[in-house]
């Protein structure tokens, strides 16, 4: 067995294990074990580049880019999916390690779709660790669950107190065009966080079930279609500024609603957005990342990311 693939097992949790089976009604092993392992590292000139890199298909990776004239250190990379999306059976593992002084920003050629399925369930676990003096956006497109969907994802993020990682998610209701709104079974996402010492920092766990439960109610999400989550997790110097300039930016806005929270021994904050357009969510994602690179960097975000 490849290194890569050991320790793949995902930990589901039981409303996730209940939908496991090992074999399709062929009697033929489903799913891909999709894997990506990604370094980053500084060199002598101060610019960002990949020194490790190994996948296994569907994922793979684009090579880095420099976009930002603000930033012309800072990589842009860009994660992909052969297969279009995540399928009924797939365990994909992503490591990504940040060192010596890195500069990121990594996203997803487009949005993660969860397609359908009639056995089993699909899950991808993240592994985000970012060394000392480092600085990481990870903000992938949305997460668009297909009727009959099944999705477990766990991300496990380690961030030196001396470091920076912004990491967000936004999950929709289905494909609404095609008249798919919370149509899928459940979508589990478990995001923690602990120091390089091991200290725990954070710990958050979303999960809707749309058959069990009606996700417009009162105290879910309401009148709201669609909800996004952004974690800073920075200097503790920079935390309650960060914080309040985007609140305020947050009152700003009619088209969604959101709060931030502060997390425990103000190693962070936790900003829950709700709004019925992706686009509107998105808006407020960016708008918090220009409010970080500010105060973190010194410098601005120009919003390019794809062409």
């Amino acid at each position: 067995m490849s290194k890569y693939l050991q320790n793949i097992s995902d930990d589901a949790p039981k409303e996730i294990q209940i939908f496991e089976t090992k074999k399709t009604i062929k009697n033929k092993a489903i799913g891909e074990n999709g894997i990506l392992d990604l370094e980053l590292e500084a060199n002598s000139d101060g610019k960002t580049i990949i020194t490790k890199q190994y996948s296994q298909d569907p994922l793979l990776l684009q090579r880095a880019l420099y976009p930002e004239n603000s930033m012309p250190n800072m990589a842009y990379l860009y994660v992909m999916s052969s297969s279009g999306g995540i399928l009924q059976g797939d365990r994909h593992k992503i490591d990504i390690l940040l060192k010596k002084n890195a500069l990121a920003h990594l996203t997803t050629q487009g949005a993660t779709r969860i397609y359908g399925m009639n056995s089993n369930y699909a899950s991808q676990i993240v592994n985000i660790t970012v060394d000392e003096n480092c600085y990481l956006e990870y903000i992938p497109d949305q997460i668009i669950p297909y009727k009959n969907s099944r999705y477990y994802q766990r991300v496990n993020l380690k961030v030196d107190e001396n470091s920076d990682l912004i990491y967000s998610e936004i999950l929709t209701p289905g494909r609404v065009a095609m008249g798919e709104s919370f149509d899928y079974d459940i979508c589990y996402m478990r995001t923690s966080c602990k120091n390089l010492g091991n200290k725990i920092r954070f710990l958050e766990n979303l999960k809707i079930e749309p058959k069990k439960q009606q996700p417009q109610n009162f105290g879910l999400l309401g009148e709201y279609q669609t909800v996004g989550t952004v974690f800073i997790l920075t200097r503790k110097k920079n935390v309650k500024e960060l914080e309040l300039t985007i609140n305020e930016e947050i009152v700003k806005k009619d088209a969604i609603s959101g709060g931030t929270s502060i997390l425990p021994d103000d190693s962070g904050i936790i900003i829950r957005i709700l709004g019925n357009k992706t686009d509107d969510v998105f808006n407020m994602v960016y708008n918090t990342l220009e409010i970080c690179r500010k105060k973190i960097l010194g410098t601005t975000f120009s919003r390019t990311r794809k062409n």
